[in-house]
């Protein structure tokens, strides 16, 4: 059985390219610890089921230091005491803006993104999940 495959890298690589940018942009802006931007990448990959991405991104959050008892309770963030305040936050804007619902009122979200969050960083947090749930579908697609 052959498995056909269509790779937007290969047709569209500068747009690619520039999707890679952003990421960079974001890490580059400091305005998100390196740690919390790993976290946030896995919880949405869990979310849209993206098993190359769940394992790319728990590689890359242990090369960066998080240790992995936190990665391996991150699915039940709400549960646990592995997490501070602010990334639990943090966690809620993740799921709020994977697992879109059409009467989500997402004020009571930016409220608490406040407590702990500049505008400029809940702005970067916002721009980071959009872009992960973008890779996401990107590697779905070749399943």
């Amino acid at each position: 059985m052959t498995t056909l495959n269509i790779h937007p890298k290969k047709h569209l690589p500068e747009s690619i390219h520039h999707l890679y940018q952003v990421h960079q942009n974001i890490l580059d802006s400091a305005l998100i610890d390196r740690s919390l931007y790993h976290l946030v990448l896995l919880r949405a990959s869990q979310i849209n089921g993206c098993a190359f991405c769940v394992k790319m991104h728990i590689t890359e959050a242990l090369e960066d230091g998080e240790i992995q008892s936190r990665l391996d309770r991150l699915v039940v963030w709400r549960h646990c005491n592995d997490y501070t305040d602010q990334e639990k936050a943090a966690f809620a804007w993740v799921e709020a803006l994977t697992t879109l619902h059409p009467l989500t009122d997402y004020e009571p979200f930016r409220i608490t993104l406040l407590k702990y969050f500049s505008e400029p960083q809940i702005s970067a947090l916002t721009l980071l999940i959009g872009m992960i749930n973008l890779w996401n579908r990107i590697a779905i697609s070749q399943h």
